[in-house]
């Protein structure tokens, strides 16, 4: 990536991005104290734990979602902090919407009173690794402790055992529970028929140059030194890579592939997935 292409990302995340990803940037980029990205979040934390109030912009609804929740873990994880207080409050929620096994659902029927994307609809209301196993995963990642992920945990591994899933997105997170789970040799296992599975799902975008919506290597492995790096072929990454670094557009920032609720949620997932590319981009020193 030129000091150009870089420099014109930074500033399309200054001007257009929300302060969640204006926080995250100046955290990765410019050595800022990751409290501010703890502070940022505040604000999406509802009383009940949770989080909500479009944190995931595709649903503009102010009650609690577990797909909130995930990213909220996601920024806290990608900035290197933790907030004891802050995640511990969200797992009591999770454990308080979950079903007895511990899995939980992207969303719930409130949405429909909201702004919403079309394809946030009935179903995201069920159950399963997405985002179950992302949750946990995530969790673990972040060192936390607490017994709805104990019990998630046991949840997420019945479900993989009994198979890997069919759809890309719920593979990303069963992949995230994979890599952070603290079981490494039940996980290694698991782990050893992930590439036979890849060519047969859903929304998974192996092509460099398929212009459509999808998951690819590069959400996989979002780092050489990834536990899915190993996965790809070094050629199918440098495509993807090409790709990303072409896929920048004149403003500085990075478009997407489908379509949110609204100007301003797309616009917040514009600096979603600028502030990702600059990141996948520089991991791999491209």
């Amino acid at each position: 990536m030129t000091d150009a292409a870089f420099f014109s990302a930074r500033e399309f995340i200054r001007r257009e991005g929300r302060l969640l990803e204006r926080r995250l940037f100046a955290c990765l980029f410019e050595g800022a104290d990751p409290s501010g990205v703890v502070d940022a979040l505040r604000g999406y934390q509802n009383p009940d734990g949770g989080f909500a109030h479009g944190l995931e912009p595709d649903k503009l609804c102010p009650a609690s979602l577990p797909i909130d929740v995930e990213m909220a873990l996601q920024a806290l994880a990608d900035a290197g902090i933790t907030d004891e207080q802050m995640v511990q409050r969200a797992c009591d929620w999770l454990q308080s919407v979950a079903a007895r096994d511990g899995a939980v659902a992207l969303a719930s029927p409130v949405i429909e009173q909201y702004p919403r994307a079309e394809h946030w609809s009935e179903w995201t209301y069920a159950p399963g690794l997405n985002p179950t196993a992302g949750l946990a995963g995530r969790l673990h990642r972040l060192g936390v402790e607490h017994p709805w992920l104990t019990t998630a945990t046991a949840w997420c591994w019945s479900a993989l055992e009994a198979g890997l899933p069919e759809d890309a997105h719920a593979l990303a997170e069963a992949l995230v529970f994979l890599e952070h789970v603290p079981d490494r040799a039940r996980a290694e296992s698991l782990a050893s028929g992930v590439g036979e599975c890849l060519p047969k799902l859903s929304l998974y975008r192996a092509a460099p140059d398929d212009p459509g919506y999808g998951i690819t290597p590069l959400h996989l492995a979002p780092t050489p030194d990834s536990r899915w790096r190993r996965l790809f072929a070094d050629d199918l990454i440098e495509g993807h890579l090409e790709r990303l670094r072409r896929d920048q557009q004149p403003d500085g920032g990075w478009a997407i592939t489908w379509q949110p609720p609204s100007s301003a949620s797309t616009l917040a997932f514009r600096g979603i997935e600028t502030l990702r590319a600059l990141q996948v981009l520089t991991a791999y020193g491209s």
